[in-house]
């Protein structure tokens, strides 16, 4: 997590969070020369200085080199723009003049004009772009894209190869940059979800690619030293995936009826002492253990000693450690298939593999233990862990504001939990949260910072939120968030699950918030309580008139859960709602959308 540091100019002053958030959102795309300045123009400042003539604290020697680089990411959960900025300090420690911009603030017509452009880019759904990417993506592909024959460029997808659709959009940037006419400076990289280690390495391949178009600048700028100012920052803890704080469990509590089809559970961590903070619209990065019982089952059918000694990465642990707290078995995945049917050379599972998409069918239904029941085979202990990918933590969207739990952080957790071949079957992350793990028992966490879904600036901006099953997880942190900040804003939730009495998430809540005025609507949609079900989509297009109205008044409009099917049946009833009510054509509800979206008003967290 990127901990808040403490900004102290004078006794008892420090940053609030409005003051802290517009820092950094006017700070994010400066390359490290034009940061330089800014912290000078900040001092002369603090000095007393008219505004106009801050002297900065660090002049930067202009440099001779024409290039520059430009690095975009397009990210839906916040990976991608992560390693793009991890990229970015490799090139200002090589001393290149680089910006990192977000794709969603990019003008796709400026791409003729750069020299040298990185992409990071993730892919979500059936090989969808991020929402923050779509409109670049678009653009590239259309014939409004200009030639680019002058640009050098670089991509790099993140995706996971568990699905069809791998690195998809990244593959689809690098074709269409490509047929363009800009020359790839290295070969585009494709990253699993264990994404770090290969996309170091690419990026040192990289700079040393670039080397030679930004020699008169590899050394760095020539920076001197104003007299008399300064500029200090004391920072705090930092929390991250790879050095999560160790939480514990306050409360796992049941939320769904005895009779109901999904098993949800509520989540309540402490989060005392961290000093973590997070705001609504974050998510909460869960590592977690897989059950002891799975292990026990895996390593007798591969008849395998849990107390044998493996090597993961440069660790060296018993192979029963490395199967629980190291190693993704709950997942399948095309990798484990090629890597286990060359260590046992069965002929079943190389049969499996002539057919893509048979194999791919197979593999969603199934954990690693059935494809080891049904493909038995001889392997040996370094070779299971070798075919196995790392654990990977699981992201689950916070469903508490700060302003009202304070040292605490809420999950709103489906339990996977179903019978399969002969054998009971479940989640890694939700498995963990929802059974195994005991009040006051160790949980490892982290925050991972999404600022593509955020609440309105103005807390008197209007808010729809629709968020069916738990995908209801931010929409109430948001109205934690809005009743602690006293907005008069209008809220209106749409809100789905198959029945009244069973699946009603925080029932009582929404309830209070309804009789306290603070929710001025909510639509329900129980998809089983008639013959015919009704979903929020539904419930968006008959309420089309007024939906519609309160976008012309300036309403953000949010959706959470499912991507493959119900993220795209709300866009699509939304597309209808602004065609019909707002008299326009499809043509012209597609720009209004997109308006929204760049407006940053129209917002997905999605899964």
């Amino acid at each position: 997590m990127s901990q808040k540091p403490n900004l102290t100019t004078a006794p008892g002053a420090v940053l609030n969070d409005l003051q802290w958030n517009a820092i950094t959102q006017a700070l994010s795309g400066l390359n490290r020369d034009q940061l330089t300045w800014v912290s000078g123009y900040a001092a002369g400042m603090a000095a007393g200085q008219p505004a106009g003539a801050a002297v900065p604290a660090i002049s930067p020697a202009p440099s001779s080199s024409a290039a520059q680089l430009t690095i975009l990411y397009g990210s839906q959960t916040g990976n991608a723009k992560g390693v793009a900025q991890n990229f970015q300090a490799q090139a200002e420690a090589a001393g290149y003049n680089s910006k990192l911009v977000s794709m969603a603030d990019y003008k796709p017509r400026q791409l003729k004009s750069e020299t040298h452009v990185v992409v990071f880019v993730s892919t979500h759904g059936e090989g969808d772009a991020p929402d923050d990417a779509a409109e670049l993506h678009e653009f590239l592909g259309g014939k409004k894209a200009p030639k680019l024959q002058g640009l050098k460029y670089a991509v790099l997808g993140l995706g996971d190869s568990s699905y069809e659709f791998f690195c998809q959009t990244g593959k689809d940037f690098d074709e269409r940059l490509g047929k363009l006419g800009a020359a790839a400076v290295v070969p585009r990289q494709d990253c699993d979800v264990d994404y770090e280690t290969d996309a170091k390495v690419w990026g040192e391949k990289l700079i040393e690619a670039l080397k030679t178009d930004f020699a008169s600048a590899a050394s760095g700028p020539d920076l001197v030293a104003q007299p008399g100012a300064s500029f200090q920052a004391v920072a705090g803890q930092v929390y991250s995936k790879k050095s999560p704080f160790k939480a514990s469990l306050i409360e796992s509590q049941k939320i769904t009826g005895r009779d109901s089809v999904k098993d949800i559970s509520h989540i309540e961590i402490s989060l005392e002492d961290s000093g973590i903070q997070y705001q609504p619209g974050d998510a909460l990065g869960v590592w977690f253990l897989n059950s002891a019982k799975l292990v026990a089952d895996l390593l007798a059918l591969v008849e395998l000693d849990g107390s044998q000694t493996v090597t993961v990465g440069e660790q060296e642990l018993s192979l029963e450690e490395a199967l629980t707290r190291k190693l993704e078995l709950t997942l399948s995945y095309p990798n484990f298939i090629k890597a286990y049917q060359a260590a046992t050379g069965s002929e079943s599972l190389a049969a499996l593999m002539e057919d893509k998409a048979t194999l791919r069918t197979y593999m969603a239904e199934r954990q690693i233990i059935d494809i080891v029941r049904d493909h038995p085979g001889t392997i040996t202990a370094q070779q299971l862990v070798d075919a196995l990918r790392p654990l990977n933590p699981r992201l689950y969207s916070i469903a508490s504001s700060q302003a009202e739990v304070e040292e605490e952080v809420h999950l709103t957790v489906a339990h996977v939990d179903y019978q399969a071949f002969g054998s009971r079957h479940q989640g890694g992350a939700s498995g963990f949260l929802c059974e195994y793990l005991q009040e006051g028992g160790e949980v490892e966490v982290f925050v991972e910072h999404n600022d593509n879904f955020r609440l309105p600036a103005d807390p008197q901006t209007p808010v729809i939120m629709v968020g069916p099953g738990t995908g209801i997880a931010p929409f109430r942190a948001f109205m934690q968030e809005r009743e602690a900040q006293g907005a008069e804003g209008k809220n209106w939730l749409f809100f789905g699950n198959p029945n009244f009495t069973q699946d009603f998430l925080y029932q009582v809540e929404w309830q209070a918030y309804v009789k306290s005025g603070l929710l001025t609507n909510i639509s329900l949609a129980f998809s089983r309580d008639q013959a015919d079900k009704i979903y929020v989509q539904h419930r968006l297009v008959e309420h089309g008139k007024e939906v519609f109205e309160w976008l012309e008044q300036g309403a953000h409009f949010y959706v959470c859960g499912d991507a493959m099917h119900m993220a795209k049946d709300v866009e699509a009833a939304l597309l209808s709602i602004i065609q019909e009510h707002g008299g326009k054509s499809e043509e012209d509800a597609k720009a209004y959308l997109l308006a929204l979206r760049k407006a940053k008003r129209y917002q997905k967290d999605v899964y």
